[in-house]
């Protein structure tokens, strides 16, 4: 039932990134283009998300757990610190020099577009290699087997 669930949502969401039009980088870079043909399309996008997130959690939450699992994942720290904001620079870094971010590049896939697919390639490669080497993260090498195991 929650794979059910999961696909559902993520079919869902990915209906909402290709009606919105964000899996097409030009409106994204479009965006982002203040000085010259700028398209605010990706801020009324941006402001939907926020507002059905906002209200969303203060619905769920409210109950003392979700439906199809025992307690919540929430996570435990609200720290900001130096790799946080470097993660939060990469990604717009990126975002910004290609016009794609995670969710609107899987929707995209099926385009069969080459630069999607080593997007996507790369993308994949900083997962694995964020996994392979838990000494770039906080995550210790313990907390990594015992989190995998815990995944199977």
């Amino acid at each position: 039932m929650k794979e059910l669930m999961a696909g559902l949502a993520g079919l869902l969401f990915g209906a909402g990134l290709i009606f919105s039009g964000m899996t097409q980088p030009s409106l994204v870079l479009a965006f982002l283009d203040v000085s010259g043909a700028w398209n605010p399309r990706l801020l009324f996008v941006m402001a939907g998300a926020v507002l059905t997130t906002m209200f969303g959690y203060r619905l769920v939450l409210h109950r003392t757990r979700p439906w199809l699992e025992n307690n919540f994942q929430l996570p435990a720290s609200r720290h900001i610190d130096g790799r946080l904001i470097a993660g939060a620079v990469t990604f717009g870094v990126g975002w910004g020099l290609a016009g794609y971010c995670p969710g609107p590049v899987l929707a995209s896939l099926a385009g069969g577009s080459w630069s999607v697919w080593l997007f996507v390639a790369t993308m994949a490669f900083g997962w694995w290699t964020a996994k392979r080497f838990p000494f770039l993260s906080r995550t210790t090498p313990s907390e990594v087997i015992e989190h995998e195991k815990t995944q199977c």
